[in-house]
């Protein structure tokens, strides 16, 4: 079940509208706002929103804290919380990363309570949620603002919220094993035509096993180092 998202008291007009494009890059719709600002077509909100102005964004829903408390599986948004077990109102917590497991097998309805742009969520908030996530980053600066910390998190819960028939498949466009073959077969004739130390040659080759092994390169990538050793071996041959 797709988590909803919620704005605790948003000071500005811009945040909303950021936090609602960031949904509807993420496969989230369902929008909450507690006690928000006023804001109209012609406004921040929507000049932010992008595509998610057609539909996330007018479609949201003006509730209370009590509502959330009362009616979902609450998940706070903070800060570093800089607490530990003898301090439990921010402790334990999870990192965006570990929230998708955490979530994944709650049956109940979830919302990610975002605070406010200068303070966050209050401890006594804070308090009366289930969970709490807080996003890793440098102890010097660890505060991000609220669309960069409601990106990051809808980013990492992309795996529940969007079909994986859209997620891009890195593995399909690796070129297939018979292309890779053909180019270190490729390689191993250059090295001949260039006349690399025979003692050398098969570390040489064994290296770039073990590069490109690591690089996963695409059919196209291949092509075109094989069209450079190609020129390469034509210039070699008129020496």
């Amino acid at each position: 079940m797709k988590p909803a998202v919620a704005i605790v008291e948003p000071k500005t007009p811009g945040n909303i509208g950021t936090i609602a494009r960031a949904m509807k890059n993420f496969g989230m719709d369902d929008l909450k706002l507690v006690d928000p600002p006023a804001f109209g077509r012609d406004s921040e909100a929507y000049g932010y929103a992008g595509q998610a102005r057609e539909d996330v964004l007018p479609n949201y829903d003006e509730v209370s804290f009590d509502h959330l408390v009362e009616n979902y599986h609450t998940v706070g948004l903070t800060a570093t919380t800089n607490e530990d077990a003898r301090k439990h109102r921010r402790f334990p917590f999870k990192t965006t990363d570990e929230l998708a497991d955490s979530l994944r097998d709650v049956a109940a309805p979830t919302v990610l309570v975002f605070g406010r742009e200068d303070n966050g969520l209050t401890n006594e908030e804070v308090a009366r949620l289930d969970e709490v996530c807080s996003i890793p980053a440098s102890a010097d600066y660890p505060s991000l603002n609220l669309g960069q910390a409601a990106t990051v998190t809808l980013y990492e819960l992309r795996e529940l919220t969007v079909p994986e028939t859209q997620l891009p498949d890195v593995e399909r466009e690796r070129a297939d094993e018979a292309e890779i073959e053909g180019f270190y077969d490729h390689f191993g004739s250059f090295l001949d035509a260039i006349d690399h130390p025979e003692e050398k040659r098969e570390k040489t080759l064994r290296l770039a096993r073990r590069l490109l092994g690591r690089a996963h390169p695409t059919g196209r990538e291949l092509r075109t180092l094989r069209g450079v050793l190609r020129r390469a071996m034509y210039h070699a041959d008129d020496e």
